[in-house]
């Protein structure tokens, strides 16, 4: 008994010992990063590193070139100063820049800390410099702080999975939204732990004074947080516009969303941007919105738009993904030539949910698909699709938009046919729940497996599909394809239509739409009086701008009758250039207009086109 007491006490004092050891040990394998949000100097802040563990005699840090979601080179390593490596005694190591993005770092074994200088990408005035804003980096002392982290944090060759720990330093007023949760905070720090590179540029944060709003949906917690300087958007205004959608969405999935937490930071600019875009970039459990200073109602409809598409990316390819997305190389990036399924489907779905759950009319999706058509027929019809995907960086760089366009189409015509040949039962979206089960978000597939493990997963005829329309030159057979469901579809028609007058349009800086041409007015708007440079006020006496332009013309052009009465008032600058109201009018008339990419219900129209029909816009898992 004496001696099992004694080696009892010799275990308990090894185990103390041991457990004390364990937090040094394991922050020998992690990275320390600490960003400090109250030290800004000339739009930049200073990063720091307590390195992990290192054994080689000399090893590369990365800052990256390219991040997965932007098909963009980018070079967030132009954007750091003052690279220093120092050992524990506070000496500084040897450092070599290999190139923008790479430091190469003698005596490596000895290395215990690494600092430097991050510059913000908002700030950025050179042409040759700007990142699109979502994927960028803001620092506004005191103010607000966007952190795309890419832009701040790097890894070590051969390093990519080894734990993080990042700890931010914040102004005591501040709050930081993010898809994470802090392991630790206090009112002046936030400490964040992840487990590898690829986790930590999934997950951007954005610091300022807290304008949040929750919701709950489908189980799942969605932040949104907004920053806008002037106030003008609210995060309250943002959740009653996105409910809608995240609820349609969370349906068309099946009643549950397919993460826990999701954030949306929304970052609302007072100046026009250097870039001329805004829009939002895609995350697993986050998406960033970079807007101009437009007007609130257009912000919060832009949002309501662009977060259809950017929340489906849960789906794909965060979900379903290749070796390229999945263990992606953030130097030398290696493109996928599967585009038509990371941006295509999640833009088919984007659009596809809304007729599906009611939210638009079919008439109004046959609309939105016509657009598809439309635009991308201005690009390489012929140029197969996986090879435009491959080559998205560099040779065919100037196509990479058809994947919003044709990458839609492609998603429909799939999903017609896997409802066609299962009798309405299974369609694309079945699909995808099959490949997230039999692949995941930590489990990727070899690009060249893909169009047959879908087959094995389908039809037989479906390999036939990829091979003719997406690897293959073949244009999509709209005609046969709609057909299937009982729309037919005319590439060109002429008939005699009401139009508001054919004058080319744009949008000014107040939100107002603006006649910007009318070298290619019909006879009805000579007969109105249009003048470029009218900018439209009101439509029949009501308010028009450019969020409801087109419901307007809808209402009072489209589906008015021949003869009624159309008042179109606008703002003209007379000869002294000084601004004047006008009230032009005229009657509704019928002219002869050719449209293109018609789509159309067929009134002939058999049972099975009906029911497939039914079944291809109305069918949800």
């Amino acid at each position: 008994m004496k001696k099992l007491l004694l080696f009892y006490a010799c275990f308990l004092l090894q185990m103390a010992a041991f457990a004390n050891e364990e937090p040094e040990l394991a922050k020998q394998q992690t990275y320390q990063f600490s960003l400090d949000l109250t030290q800004v100097k000339e739009d930049r802040i200073p990063v720091t590193l307590k390195v992990p563990a290192i054994k080689q005699k000399e090893i590369i840090y990365n800052l990256p070139k390219m991040v997965p979601g932007t098909y963009a080179i980018y070079d967030f390593g132009k954007f750091v100063t003052e690279f220093r490596a120092y050992d524990k005694k506070g000496r500084t190591l040897s450092v070599q820049q290999l190139d923008q993005n790479r430091w190469k770092i003698k005596n490596a074994s000895a290395l215990d800390q690494i600092t430097y200088w991050v510059d913000d990408t908002f700030g950025n005035t050179k042409k040759a410099d700007i990142v699109f804003e979502p994927a960028g980096t803001n620092i506004e002392e005191n103010k607000n702080f966007l952190i795309n982290p890419h832009g701040f944090i790097g890894y070590f060759d051969g390093m990519k999975r080894v734990p993080y720990e990042i700890t931010i330093t914040k102004p005591e007023q501040f709050y930081g939204s993010t898809p994470l949760k802090a392991v630790k905070s206090t009112p002046s720090t936030d400490t964040y732990r992840v487990e590898s590179y690829m986790t930590v540029v999934d997950s951007p944060l954005m610091y300022s004074e807290p304008d949040t709003a929750m919701l709950k949906i489908g189980g799942a917690d969605i932040l949104i947080s907004v920053y806008s300087p002037n106030k003008a958007v609210r995060a309250t205004t943002i959740q009653q516009n996105i409910r809608e959608t995240l609820e349609a969405q969370k349906n068309y999935l099946g009643g549950k969303l397919p993460v826990d937490k999701y954030a949306f930071l929304v970052y609302v600019d007072d100046v026009f941007n250097s870039s001329g875009a805004y829009g939002a970039l895609e995350h697993s459990y986050s998406s960033v919105y970079y807007f101009p200073p437009l007007e609130p109602e257009q912000i919060a409809n832009q949002i309501r738009s662009i977060a259809a598409h950017e929340f489906f990316h849960v789906v794909t390819p965060l979900s379903i993904h290749s070796e390229e997305i999945g263990d992606f190389d953030y130097i030398r990036p290696k493109m996928s030539k599967h585009l038509w399924l990371y941006e295509g489907v999640t833009e088919y779905f984007a659009s596809h949910v809304q007729v599906n759950q009611k939210l638009i009319t079919p008439e109004q999706y046959l609309t939105k698909l016509k657009g598809y058509i439309a635009f991308s027929k201005q690009y390489k019809d012929e140029l197969p699709f996986t090879v435009m995907s491959k080559g998205a960086l560099d040779d065919h760089a100037a196509q990479y938009g058809n994947v919003y366009q044709k990458g839609a189409l492609i998603g429909m015509a799939l999903d017609i046919r896997l409802r066609e040949l299962s009798n309405g039962k299974y369609g694309v979206l079945n699909l995808m729940t099959d490949l997230a089960k039999t692949y995941g978000k930590d489990r990727s597939f070899k690009d060249e497996e893909l169009f047959d493990k879908i087959t094995a997963l389908t039809y037989p005829e479906i390999r036939d599909f990829f091979r003719k329309y997406v690897e293959g030159p073949t244009p999509l057979p709209y005609t046969d394809i709609f057909n299937t469901v009982g729309i037919t579809y005319a590439p060109k028609l002429t008939e005699q239509i009401n139009t508001f007058g054919k004058v080319e349009t744009a949008v000014n800086k107040d939100g107002r739409v603006l006649i910007a041409g009318t070298s290619n007015m019909n006879e009805f708007g000579k007969k109105m009086g249009y003048q470029q440079g009218d900018v439209i006020m009101a439509v029949n006496g009501q308010e028009a701008t450019s969020v409801n332009m087109n419901q307007l013309i809808s209402q009072y052009v489209t589906n008015g009758n021949v003869g009624d009465k159309l008042q179109v008032t606008v703002q003209r600058r007379d000869n002294n250039g000084k601004p004047i109201t006008l009230k032009l009018e005229g009657n509704l008339m019928k002219v002869a207009v050719e449209s293109t990419h018609v789509l159309r219900p067929d009134p002939q129209a058999t049972e099975k086109q009906k029911q497939l029909l039914e079944a291809w816009l109305y069918s949800s898992l």
